[in-house]
């Protein structure tokens, strides 16, 4: 691969990254439409492959940044990361199995959803649940971040786990890392803004581990191993600057421009797997 090409990997991935981070989805909602149009004779497999490689390395890298930031639930995200590995597990294999096409027309209806998704999380903001509200099976949690703020909050702990299990699966099928649902989850949840998007990258990265793994036993990668390590060595860069700039960045437009983008995008992919575009 001309070293040129390779470069212009490393700043997409770069790109999908940095964003990634900034709204704790870990890049694969962005990165998968790309490769699916990129490279329309790619097997689904193989473009789920490469995301979560980029999806790994984003997350561990904003991960890293996050905590340096004393914004992490660890306790919370690695229940979260144990509860989704199964699901992704399921959903992995199942990308072995399916069709270019129909998998076109299924990542186009969720590419809808999640710009919807994106609106909502958008408008919601942060609305982080009272520390002492009422309620079975809450969980409380007070953290202090690297500023010297405090902040307290609670959260439903089973509802959390029970849409980490719909989490993990959606994540592996899709290539996706699931951020995309989890963060606006635990908004709705309790979390507060701030640690729900780096809560959520802490969960991609055990969650997403999981899933290359499979791929790579699978050999699902074959060689496009270049292609897949470019990206994320973009996507590592690009995730400590989206984390640096997620204190001083109010994305509410830039949000619903990449919901258009994801809309248009997603209605383009289904087109394609139905034979139409």
């Amino acid at each position: 691969m001309p070293i040129l090409q390779i470069a212009g990997y490393v700043i997409m991935g770069a790109a999908v990254g940095g964003f990634g981070t900034l709204v704790g989805a870990g890049g694969g909602f962005l990165l998968i439409p790309a490769l699916l149009l990129l490279f329309p004779a790619m097997q689904p497999a193989t473009v789920t492959a490469i995301s979560m490689t980029t999806v790994f390395f984003n997350s561990a890298s904003g991960s890293v940044a996050y905590a340096r930031m004393r914004r992490v639930d660890f306790k919370t995200g690695a229940l979260f990361a144990l509860v989704m590995l199964p699901g992704s597990v399921v959903g992995t294999l199942l990308t072995e199995k399916i069709p270019r096409d129909m998998f076109n027309m299924i990542f186009g209806v969720c590419m809808v959803l999640f710009a919807a998704v994106i609106v909502v999380k958008s408008r919601i903001g942060d609305r982080s649940a009272p520390y002492g509200a009422p309620g079975k099976f809450r969980a409380r949690r007070i953290f202090t971040d690297k500023d010297g703020r405090q902040t307290a909050f609670s959260f439903n702990l089973l509802a959390g786990m029970t849409v980490s299990l719909f989490v993990g699966f959606l994540s592996g099928f899709l290539g996706i890392g699931g951020g995309i649902i989890h963060v606006p989850v635990l908004v709705f949840l309790g979390f507060p803004a701030h640690f729900a998007t780096a809560t959520s990258h802490f969960v991609l990265a055990g969650s997403s581990l999981i899933s290359l793994i499979i791929h790579l036993a699978s050999g699902a990668l074959r060689s496009d191993y270049v292609l897949a390590f470019s990206l994320a060595g973009g996507a590592v860069v690009g995730a400590q600057l989206g984390a640096r700039f997620s204190k001083k960045v109010k994305g509410s437009v830039l949000m619903f421009l990449l919901a258009v983008a994801l809309v248009m995008a997603g209605v383009r992919i289904f087109l394609s797997g139905m034979g139409l575009f």
